[in-house]
């Protein structure tokens, strides 16, 4: 989540933009009365998206986030605009996956290593 600005988005002029990459995001509210940017005109189906970033809009106009694994197999969510803004890092979606990448790594220069060179 992110409070990037104090004003809601209804008393500035025009769409927000994100501070780290400058395009347009949408500023929306949560249950906790704190802000989120999401990726504007993007809703995946739910269980394609990480338990934990799945930003579900609910009747009053706020999102939240919908933990439940697997969702319905028809659910649409929103992504948080984060998770696709070029001018910020990935964060961990996965760890079990960033630690098999870190060891493929791992092995990938020691065979590099161990294969004789041509020359």
């Amino acid at each position: 989540m992110g409070d990037y600005q104090d004003e809601p988005p209804r008393l500035r002029a025009g769409q927000p933009h994100c501070p780290y990459c400058g395009l347009p995001v949408d500023r929306v509210a949560t249950p906790e009365h704190d802000w989120v940017l999401l990726e504007p005109g993007m809703a995946p189906l739910a269980h394609v998206v990480p338990p934990q970033h799945r930003w579900i809009e609910r009747s009053d106009g706020r999102v939240t986030v919908y933990g439940v694994s697997p969702p319905d197999p028809a659910q649409r969510c929103r992504v948080e605009h984060r998770l696709a803004c070029a001018a910020q890092p990935l964060p961990d979606l996965w760890p079990w996956l960033t630690a098999l990448r870190t060891e493929n790594d791992r092995r990938t220069r020691r065979t590099a290593r161990d294969w004789p060179h041509a020359g």
